[in-house]
C-alpha cells in the first residue's frame, strides 16, 4: 500500500514495502524549552534552522506542532507552516490537538500534507476526519479510543479497523490512513514494547496499512535513551513500521541500517549516500 504526500516540491511516498519515511520531530515545543520560548518570543529563526537541519539530515517530512501555552495555537499554526513550507520542500505533518489549529495549517500547507492525528475517540473522529476529506489530505491513526489505550494488541487492531471504517464511509482511502499502533514507555510497563511489536504484526496481516510510530516514546524515564531508542527502531521496522516520527539528526543512520539489512537498498546506496553527506571530522 502506497500512501502518497506532497510538499511544495518534493513527493514522498510511504510504502508498506519500505523504504522507511522519517518525520523529522523537533518542531514541536513539548519538552524542548529553547522551542518553546523562540515561539513565544517570535523568534522564527530558531524555527527555519530546525527546519533545514532537519531536511539537510534525512527527514522526508516535517512535524509541526506549535502547542505552548499562552499562545494563540491557530494564527501560529498559520505562521509556522507558511515559514516551515518557504525554508523546504518536504511535505509537512500538521500535529496537533485542536482541529481549529489543523485547520488553519491545512489551509497554507502546500501539496499534501499528512495530519497528526485522529483517534478512536468518536468526538475527534468527527472533527478531525472531514477535514482530511476536505483537504484530500492524509491523517494518522492512533491506537486509542475513549476508553483510553488497549494494553491488548487485538483491541488496538479493532480500533484501527474503526478508523478505517469511518474514514472510507467519508471517502477517504485506506491507503491515506496511516496506523499508529502507539508505543509506551518499558520504564512503566516491562512489556509495553511487546504489545507494540505484536500489534505492528497484526496490522501488517489483517489490514496490510502502513504503520507510524513515535519510536522515542519507548525510553521515557530511562537513562541512555539514545540506545533503546536505536534498539527499538531496529525491532520496529523489522516488524514492518514503514514511517517514524523521529529526530533524524540523532536516528537517520539506525533507520538507514535497518533498510539495507531489509533488503530496501540496492547496492547500499541510500546508506553510502547518507554516510557521505555527513559533515567530515577534523583529521
Amino acid at each position: 500500500m502506497k500512501t502518497v504526500l506532497k510538499g511544495s516540491k518534493k513527493e514522498v511516498i510511504i510504502n508498506t514495502e519500505g523504504p522507511v519515511v522519517i518525520i523529522g520531530e523537533k518542531i514541536n515545543p513539548t519538552g524542548y524549552k529553547k522551542l518553546a520560548a523562540a515561539l513565544q518570543e517570535g523568534n522564527f529563526d530558531y524555527v527555519r534552522e530546525l527546519a533545514e537541519r532537519q531536511v539537510a539530515a534525512g527527514a522526508d517530512l516535517l512535524d509541526v506542532n506549535v502547542g505552548v501555552p499562552g499562545i494563540d495555537d491557530v494564527a501560529m499554526m498559520t505562521k509556522i507552516v507558511k515559514l516551515v513550507a518557504e525554508t523546504v520542500d518536504v511535505p509537512i505533518c500538521l500535529d496537533s490537538p485542536n482541529p481549529a489549529a489543523l485547520a488553519a495549517g491545512l489551509a497554507v500547507a502546500p501539496g499534501k500534507p499528512l495530519v497528526n492525528s485522529v483517534s478512536g475517540e468518536e468526538a475527534r473522529l468527527k472533527a478531525v476526519l472531514p477535514l482530511v476529506k476536505d483537504r484530500g489530505a492524509a491523517v494518522i491513526g492512533l491506537t486509542m479510543d475513549d476508553n483510553g489505550i488497549p494494553t491488548d494488541p487485538e483491541a488496538r487492531v479493532a480500533i484501527a479497523e474503526k478508523i478505517l471504517e469511518y474514514a472510507a464511509k467519508l471517502g477517504i482511502p485506506a491507503e491515506d490512513v496511516v496506523i499508529d499502533p502507539l508505543v509506551m514507555t518499558v520504564g512503566a510497563d516491562s512489556l509495553a514494547g511487546r504489545i507494540t511489536l505484536k500489534t505492528i504484526e497484526l496490522l501488517r496481516t489483517h489490514l496490510g496499512t502502513n504503520i507510524n510510530l513515535g519510536a522515542s516514546n519507548v525510553s521515557f524515564g530511562l537513562p541512555d535513551r539514545l540506545t533503546i531508542n536505536q534498539a527499538y527502531l531496529a525491532l520496529t521496522i523489522g516488524a514492518g513500521a514503514t514511517c517514524v516520527i523521529s529526530d533524524p539528526m540523532k536516528l537517520c543512520g539506525i533507520i538507514r541500517a535497518s533498510d539495507l539489512l531489509l533488503g530496501r537498498d540496492e547496492y547500499a546506496m541510500r546508506y553510502i549516500k547518507y554516510f557521505r553527506s555527513l559533515p567530515k571530522e577534523p583529521v
